[in-house]
Order: C-alpha cells, then sequence, then structure tokens
C-alpha cells in the first residue's frame, strides 16, 4: 500500500487542530496530471482512513478535496480497468475489476452512511466515480467552476457509483436525461438537481479550511453538521455574482418533455430528434445518438429496477452490472475509441438500439458468482 506520508503519495492525509482541542481531517486525492482519477491505491488509502477518523472521537469534522485547481475527481481510472479487461480472457467475475467496483462502491456507501459531517470541495471537474465520493457526502459544496456529469454513455459503461440511486432523485426526469445523455452541469445545476448544497466562490477554498480551525466542535455530530453549515452559509452572499445559469432549470420542461416517453425507444427518439436550436440540448442529443446503445438500455432497465431497492441494494446491483460490462464488449470499446486509441469512432455491439434484445439487457443483470462466492462488501 502506498505510504499516505509521503508528498507524492495518491492520497494525501493531515489534521488540524481546531482552537477548543478538536481535530479537522483533511484528504486531499492527490494525482493532479490526471486530473485525481480515482484509482484502487487510493481506494484503499481513503477508505480505511475515512473509518478510523469516524471512530475517534478527537475528530470533530471531515474534509475530502482533490489536488489542483482544475479537478475534484474526473472519474474512476478506467484506463486501469480496459487493461485489466484485455488481461483477463475467459468469463466474469475478472476479479482485478471486481476488487476495484467492490472497493470503490464499499467507500461511497460508506460516505453516504458516515456518522460525521464530511464536506466535499467539488469545485472543478468532477465526473463519475468523482461524483460518487460526493454524493452522499453531508456537506457537498460546489462553485462557479464545478463542471459535473456521467458520461458513460459515450464509454459503454453505465452511471454507476450509486447512480441508480441519486439520479432516480433528481426532480422530474432531470436524472434519467443526465444518464441518456451525458449532459454537462454546472454548480447551480447540482443545487437544483439536489446534489449540491452550498455554493460559494472557488477563491474562498484556503480561507474556508482556515475558518474550520477555527469553530468551536462538540462530541455532538448533529450540532457540528449545523455548525459547518453556518460556517458554509457566511460565503454564500459573497458567491451569489458569479452563480451561473442552471440548464437544467431553463431546459426544465423541455428536459421533462424529450423524456416524457412510455419506453426507451420513444424516449430515445425525442432526444436524439431534439430539432431546437439550443446548444446544450443539442450536444445532448448528439451525444446520446452516438453513444452505447446498450448503455442506453442499460439506464432504462435500471431505473426501474432500482425504484423500490435501498442504497445498499443499489450498490450490490450496480456491482453485477458493472462486472458484465467488463465481460461485454462495449465498455472495453468505448475507452478504447476514447481515451486509447482516440478516433472516437467506436463499434457498438449491438450496433442500434433496435438491436439491443432483451436478454441482451438481463445478461447484465446474471451475477456473476455462485452463492458461496464474496459479491460486495455492503
Amino acid at each position: 500500500m502506498a505510504d499516505a506520508t509521503t508528498q507524492d503519495a495518491p492520497v494525501l492525509f493531515r489534521e488540524v487542530k481546531a482552537a477548543n482541542g478538536k481535530r479537522i481531517g483533511f484528504a486531499q486525492l492527490n494525482v493532479e496530471k490526471s486530473l485525481n482519477a480515482l484509482s484502487l491505491p487510493m481506494i484503499r488509502l481513503l477508505d480505511p482512513q475515512l473509518q478510523r477518523w469516524s471512530s475517534d472521537p478527537g475528530i470533530a469534522c471531515v474534509v475530502l478535496h482533490g489536488a489542483g485547481e482544475k479537478a475534484f475527481c474526473a472519474g474512476g481510472d478506467v484506463r486501469s480497468l480496459y487493461r485489466a479487461i484485455l488481461d483477463h480472457q475467459g468469463p466474469p467475475p475478472n476479479l482485478a475489476n471486481l476488487a476495484f467496483f467492490d472497493e470503490e462502491y464499499s467507500l461511497d456507501y460508506r460516505i453516504h452512511r458516515y456518522p460525521k459531517p464530511l464536506m466535499v470541495w467539488g469545485s472543478g471537474i468532477v465526473m463519475g466515480g468523482g461524483l460518487g465520493l460526493m454524493a452522499g457526502a453531508s456537506h457537498r459544496v460546489v462553485t462557479e467552476t464545478s463542471r459535473v456529469a456521467m458520461p458513460e454513455i459515450t464509454i459503454g459503461l453505465f452511471p454507476d457509483v450509486g447512480g441508480s440511486w441519486f439520479l432516480r432523485r433528481m426532480p422530474g426526469r432531470m436524472g434519467l436525461f443526465l444518464a441518456l445523455t451525458g449532459a454537462s452541469i454546472n454548480g447551480h445545476d447540482l443545487l437544483v438537481a439536489g446534489l449540491g448544497d452550498h455554493f460559494v466562490r472557488s477563491a474562498d477554498r484556503d480561507s474556508l479550511f482556515q475558518q474550520l480551525a477555527a469553530v468551536d466542535w462538540s462530541d455532538d455530530a448533529d450540532a457540528n453538521r449545523a455548525v459547518l453549515s453556518a460556517v458554509l452559509a457566511t460565503l454564500a452572499e459573497p458567491a451569489r455574482e458569479l452563480l451561473p445559469a442552471s440548464p437544467l432549470q431553463q431546459h426544465a420542461q423541455a428536459i421533462e418533455a424529450l423524456t416524457a416517453g412510455a419506453t426507451l425507444a420513444e424516449v430515445h427518439v425525442a432526444i436524439t430528434g431534439y430539432a431546437g436550436d439550443d446548444p446544450w440540448l443539442k450536444r445532448a442529443a448528439a451525444t446520446l445518438a452516438a453513444g452505447s446503445p446498450t448503455t442506453a438500455a442499460l439506464v432504462w432497465a435500471l431505473r426501474e429496477r432500482a425504484a423500490a431497492l435501498s442504497l445498499s441494494e443499489v450498490f450490490r446491483l450496480e456491482l453485477v452490472v458493472a462486472l458484465q460490462c467488463c465481460a461485454h464488449p462495449d465498455f472495453a470499446e468505448g475507452v478504447r475509441a476514447l481515451l486509447i486509441d482516440k478516433d472516437n469512432v467506436p463499434k457498438w455491439t449491438p450496433p442500434t438500439l433496435a438491436e439491443v434484445t432483451p436478454e441482451w439487457v438481463e445478461e447484465h443483470f446474471r451475477a456473476p458468482w455462485t452463492d458461496s462466492a464474496a459479491s460486495v462488501g455492503i
């Protein structure tokens, strides 16, 4: 395991003593050159440290942020997943990818259930696995530089890391639209969608971190959550003038109309057939049209199947689908086309939505282990 005490470790940890002796734990994703993309070694550093802090009575608050100004976390390390897929011959589970998804989802789940205030500084790029880290935090801070997406439709995966849970809980069918189109949204959008709690200026990060050391923290987690919210509220007014327009808010009626169909085929036709002149909606339509038909079908199926599931059940279901995506063609092909060869011409299997059969979709929901095999640690 990497040594998190060295400055080149993929995750850095430090503790700051507050005025009354309580401590704040800071965890920094520290792979700036890859926009802090989340890897298995990072997960294996971050998860146990968060657990230690959760049981340490001296730790009052935890802060999770990324190195640099460009990104909190640009998603999972899909290049490593791609290499593991190529190295694995035979049926799932691929043990390397099983470890990544299992441990990532377990970490995300624990963040959702964290017993202390946990603030994520979601400035800059937040995609895929980064949103998985952020979605369950008690205090999700966004700024004028936040750029967020679940772009799995472009690589043949699906919006995982609990996306089947939190996308469904957005107003109306916003989550369905974002899952199908991979549309990029901003900090204001996250407030509208219920995935952000506080909008502050990106320039106020260091000042905020310093202010946390002046807080009179207590032994009561609920009281500490309220105190953290109050500190963040003091930064809201200066940030108001930087609040960008919200495409989700501006196009709420259009999104509902485009996703109103009773079947995926109807919604697919409506979105890809968008004939208006709004650039954001045009990009969304083009992305779905060029994206993996299998991903679109999985988005629809997961939305239906996850409707009555608990959060832990959602993560277990997503683990099955993620491993099956590794065993089916589109994920590796999408990563190849977008990130490896960069020809941007993926050859999807099947190539069209009309050719995606119920049997093909059902294969992706078949658990790739026996009853006696380990599945997910949630």
